[in-house]
């Protein structure tokens, strides 16, 4: 089997729209494709049946997988299918956007689709891959709501899809499995860092931990602790309430006074930075959230010049007592337990002035919070350097699948006798 890449000839992309189509290719109800991939429905080259379990049938260590209507798997002792299968919840609120592909001994729900028997025409990964990003807007073409709220057995067996010959099918599969394979490995590693960072952050903020250069009395021996408001805290920290610490205001802006490619940042009530041509501040802050969705979970921190809603609280002029990323990112890893605890409820509807003015918190000198959040600083980058990567590899991905799957690129030559169907 070859493995180079056969490209489509420029013409393929600007004739698009046009009535031409390019030589090799052919029009098909689904639109224009290489002539020697055919159009199938799904109902035709697969099996579809549902499984018998409910969701209460689990069990937490289970022996074998149990899909249920949601993308988390669950464990179950029994199965009831052994072999290579795609699922996909026929109901909830997951309903077109849950699919999972499995290989062995598993369990499935009574609500829960599962498509299986492949076949001699059809690679079970590429069937995966082809139904999962082509599902969803089946069915919302089917209906005129923004959702859909349960799948019927023809909804599947009468989707149109495309079958490349099965060698160009496993290909395609192999393909957008390694990288897939990839997005997998940085999301470990992203979620690796990050409970990293939170248990470093847990011991430094605290004092738990201390650095070398800060853990020793001029004598040579070790800092002790002494009690405090906030528990036991090391023997040269202090606590203090933020409002003694720093300053407090609002901003005086609108939501609505976002510019789409405005010069300066804006910050309203959501964690996306919005732009403006406008600025009002110019200097280090922390900003918060007054009330919304968000309020108690969205941070901000800054050092230049930007505008902010009126119901976004600026916390600012850090002065000779505290680290301005050190207090963000105390703050920030503490302030929602603040608000939270002063509810009954199960969330927070607005930020009142006094709950961080009155908040207290831990203050080493202030060289020992430079060097804390610099530790914490690194790391914050790092997770952000990964997280670029990850996003990037998903934007590959989707590029790929918009080639591979419409065959716009060719990984198997279609003059290679192993690309025909048998």
């Amino acid at each position: 089997m070859s493995s180079g890449v056969a490209e489509v000839s420029p013409a393929y992309l600007s004739d698009v729209t046009s009535t031409t189509i390019p030589v090799g290719y052919k029009q098909t109800e689904v639109g224009v494709i290489p002539e020697d991939w055919k159009v199938t429905t799904v109902g035709k080259v697969v099996s579809i049946t549902t499984g018998n379990k409910n969701t209460q049938d689990k069990v937490a260590d289970g022996l074998y997988p149990f899909f249920v209507r949601s993308q988390h798997v669950e464990r179950i002792n029994s199965y009831s299918f052994d072999g290579e299968g795609v699922l996909t919840a026929g109901d909830g609120v997951g309903t077109g956007k849950i699919f999972h592909h499995i290989d062995g001994k598993f369990d499935f729900h009574q609500r829960t689709y599962l498509m299986y028997n492949f076949g001699d025409e059809l690679d079970g990964y590429y069937f995966y891959i082809y139904f999962s990003n082509n599902f969803f807007d089946r069915i919302m073409s089917m209906t005129a709501k923004s959702s859909v709220d349960s799948v019927r057995r023809e909804m599947i067996a009468e989707m149109l899809m495309v079958m490349p010959p099965k060698a160009e099918q496993t290909a395609i599969a192999n393909a957008l499995s390694d990288i897939d394979t990839l997005i997998s490995e940085l999301e470990k590693l992203i979620a690796k860092k990050q409970a990293i960072k939170t248990a470093t952050m847990q011991q430094l903020l605290t004092g738990r931990t201390r650095l070398p250069q800060f853990a020793l009395r001029a004598d040579g021996l070790r800092k002790g602790t002494k009690p405090s408001e906030l528990g036991e805290i090391p023997e040269d920290w202090e606590v203090d309430s933020i409002g003694n610490l720093i300053s407090i205001t609002t901003g005086s802006r609108n939501t609505q006074d976002r510019i789409e490619d405005g010069t300066y940042p804006f910050f309203v009530r959501s964690q996306t930075v919005e732009r403006i041509n406008t600025f009002s501040f110019d200097g280090e802050a922390v900003l918060t959230a007054g009330d919304g969705v968000g309020t108690g979970k969205i941070f901000h921190y800054i050092n230049g010049k930007f505008d902010f809603h009126q119901r976004v609280y600026l916390m600012y002029n850090f002065g000779e007592k505290v680290d301005g990323y050190f207090f963000y990112i105390f703050f920030s890893s503490n302030f929602y337990e603040r608000i939270m605890s002063m509810t009954a409820k199960s969330s927070v509807d607005s930020v009142r002035r006094e709950m961080i003015t009155d908040m207290k918190m831990l203050l080493p000198i202030k060289e020992e919070q430079t060097c804390i959040a610099t530790i914490l600083s690194d790391m914050d980058e790092e997770i952000q350097t990964l997280e670029q990567r990850l996003s990037k590899t998903r934007q590959i991905k989707l590029g790929m699948m918009q080639e591979l799957l419409t065959g716009k690129t060719r990984l198997v030559h279609p003059l290679n006798k192993e690309s025909q169907y048998g």
